[in-house]
C-alpha cells in the first residue's frame, strides 16, 4: 500500500491509536505551554522514565515561566542535578527570562527557534503541541519510523544526515488539522512500538503502510554510521580531612558541568596518577566516550594543603553540606557510596 497515496488513512490510523494508547505523562494530563517547553528540553538526550521525577520536582519549584525566570542560577542547576547535559538547564533558564519580556509571545516554529536552546525539532514540538502550529517534528523516533515505512536502506553518515533526509517525508505525512497529536503519536509510536532493536510489529497500528515490515527486516533500519568509541581513563582523588571532602568546582565558563562539583582528578591536583589500588572503579558512557574513573584514597600532606589553598577551584566541603551544593550526578552517587564505606 503506497504511503503518500494513502496519507489520510495513515493519519487516521495513527491518530486513533494514539487516542487510546498514549502514556498518561504529566505534561499530557495537565497540558500547558510552559509544561510542554520544560518537558521537551528535559527529554532531549534523556529517557522519559528517567526524567519523570525530575519534571515533577521542577514543577513544584518552578511552576511557570515567571518563577523560573526569577530563580537564581544555582537553584536552577540544583534542581536539574542528575539529568546531565546541564546546558539544557541554563538554556531553559535563559529562555524563561527572555520569554516573560516578549510582546508578542512566540507562536510559530520559527519564532520559537529564536529563543535560547531551541532548535528545529524543539521549536516544532512546542509550537505544534501547545499552539496547534503545523510543523513536523523529526527526532530519532520519527527517523526510525520513516525509514521503516519506506524501507529506506541507504546508509546515513550520522543522525543529522538522517534527519535531513527524512524531514520532507515527515512534513508530507503531517496531519495539519491535528499537528500536535500527530507529532506526539509519531514519537510515542517510536518510543513504545517501533522501537530500535525489537519493534513490536504485530502491535503496530500502521503496519499496513510499512514496506520495511513487508520486507521482513525493519529492525535493521535506519542504517546510520556510528561514531567510533573513544576510551577515556581518569584517576580521581578521595581526600577526607576532618569531616571535609576535597572537591573540584568546574569553572563557571566551562563547556561541560559549569559551576558543578566533582571529585578532583590527579591531573587537577598536579600529581602523577597513583600506583596504588583504587578504592573503586566506575564506568560510564557519554555520547561515544567510554569513561573509566578510578578513585584512589589520598592523604592530606603539607604540599597538598598549600596547593588547595592556592587553587580557587579546589574546595574543602563539609560532609554535612554536600546536599546543598550541585554535584554532578554520578559523582554524588559515588560520594555517598564511598562515605558509607569509609565511615563504617
Amino acid at each position: 500500500m503506497s504511503l503518500l497515496n494513502n496519507k489520510k488513512a495513515f493519519q487516521a490510523a495513527l491518530k486513533d491509536w494514539y487516542a487510546h494508547s498514549k502514556r498518561p505523562l504529566p505534561w499530557r494530563t495537565e497540558p500547558s505551554l510552559y509544561r510542554t517547553v520544560v518537558s521537551e528540553l528535559m527529554a532531549q538526550q534523556t529517557q522519559i522514565k528517567t526524567m519523570l521525577p525530575y519534571f515533577e520536582r521542577w514543577m513544584q519549584r518552578f511552576p511557570d515561566f515567571d518563577a523560573l525566570a526569577k530563580a537564581p542560577n544555582s537553584d536552577v542547576l540544583k534542581h536539574w542535578e542528575g539529568l546531565g547535559y546541564y546546558s539544557r538547564a541554563r538554556n531553559l533558564h535563559k529562555l524563561a527570562q527572555v520569554y516573560i519580556g516578549m510582546d508578542p509571545k512566540p507562536s510559530t516554529a520559527s519564532e520559537w527557534q529564536a529563543l535560547p536552546g531551541i532548535g528545529p525539532y524543539t521549536s516544532a514540538a512546542i509550537s505544534s503541541i501547545a499552539q496547534n502550529f503545523p510543523a513536523a517534528v523529526v527526532d530519532g523516533n520519527v527517523v526510525r519510523i520513516c525509514a521503516r515505512l519506506t524501507n529506506d536502506t541507504r546508509e546515513f553518515k550520522n543522525n543529522g544526515d538522517a534527519v535531513k533526509q527524512f524531514t520532507q517525508l515527515a512534513k508530507d505525512l503531517l496531519n495539519h488539522h491535528h499537528p500536535g497529536d500527530h507529532n506526539q503519536a509519531m514519537m510515542e509510536l517510536g518510543a513504545t512500538v517501533c522501537t530500535k532493536h525489537k519493534p513490536l510489529c504485530t502491535l503496530c497500528p500502521v503496519i499496513q503502510f510499512c514496506h520495511g515490515a513487508a520486507n521482513g527486516a525493519p529492525n535493521t533500519l535506519p542504517k546510520i554510521q556510528r561514531k567510533t568509541a573513544i576510551k577515556v581513563e581518569i584517576s580521581r582523588a578521595w581526600v577526607l580531612n576532618d569531616k571535609h571532602l576535597l572537591l573540584y568546582r568546574n569553572d563557571a565558563d566551562a563547556k561541560q558541568l559549569a559551576g558543578q562539583f566533582e571529585l578532583p582528578s590527579f591531573e587537577q591536583l598536579k600529581r602523577a596518577d597513583p600506583k596504588t589500588s583504587p578504592l573503586v572503579i566506575k564506568k560510564r558512557g557519554i555520547t561515544n566516550r567510554r569513561i573509566t574513573e578510578s578513585i584512589h584514597a589520598l592523604d592530606t600532606d603539607e604540599a597538598l594543603a598549600k596547593f588547595v589553598e592556592s587553587t580557587p577551584l579546589l574546595n574543602w566541603t563539609a560532609i554535612g553540606e554536600l546536599n546543598q551544593i550541585t554535584l554532578s550526578g554520578p559523582h554524588r552517587k559515588w560520594v555517598h557510596e564511598l562515605l558509607k564505606v569509609t565511615e563504617s
